[in-house]
């Protein structure tokens, strides 16, 4: 991976003139490559990991195993890219062993998203069975700690 995709996926507040200095690369350079990933459709977005136990939020998330039949002609995309319209999926990926899809929802109450599993995603045509885990407390989320970095303390050591 380019190392400035690889900057970019932990620093992205970081300007083209900090980015340059970080590489070594001079900064109209860095700017020129950054809109040639984002034409390029590379770079999708910038987010902000938010930790939702500090802000005054009501929001509920789960994550959902879901067992689809494949179409014959589109496999399993057609039915994946019909369950990433709806507005209560953050995430959704193809995934290898006992479920087909992983997705990620969010709902303003549990009823919300019992009602999203229950008369959007469990009725559409292929999808065969649903598993849904709601989520009690994040303590990482994309490689960031919630309560701040780490810090090691030395195990005690007994006779």
């Amino acid at each position: 991976m380019d190392p400035l995709l690889k900057l970019l996926e932990e620093h992205a507040l970081r300007t083209p003139v900090d980015l340059s200095k970080m590489l070594n690369l001079p900064a109209d350079e860095v700017q020129r490559r950054i809109k040639q990933y984002e034409d390029d459709k590379i770079i999708l977005g910038y987010k902000a990991v938010i930790n939702d136990d500090k802000v005054d939020t009501d929001l509920v998330k789960a994550v959902i195993e879901v067992k689809i039949q494949p179409e014959r002609e589109g496999g399993f995309d057609r039915v994946a890219k019909r369950i990433a319209r709806f507005d209560e999926v953050t995430s959704l990926f193809l995934m290898s062993g006992g479920y087909d899809l992983l997705i990620f929802v969010e709902g303003h109450s549990l009823r919300q998203v019992a009602q999203f599993v229950a008369e959007k995603l469990a009725t559409l045509d292929g999808v065969t069975s649903t598993g849904t885990h709601f989520m009690l407390k994040t303590y990482k989320e994309q490689g960031v700690m919630m309560d701040g970095p780490e810090e090691y303390e030395r195990l005690k050591i007994s006779p």
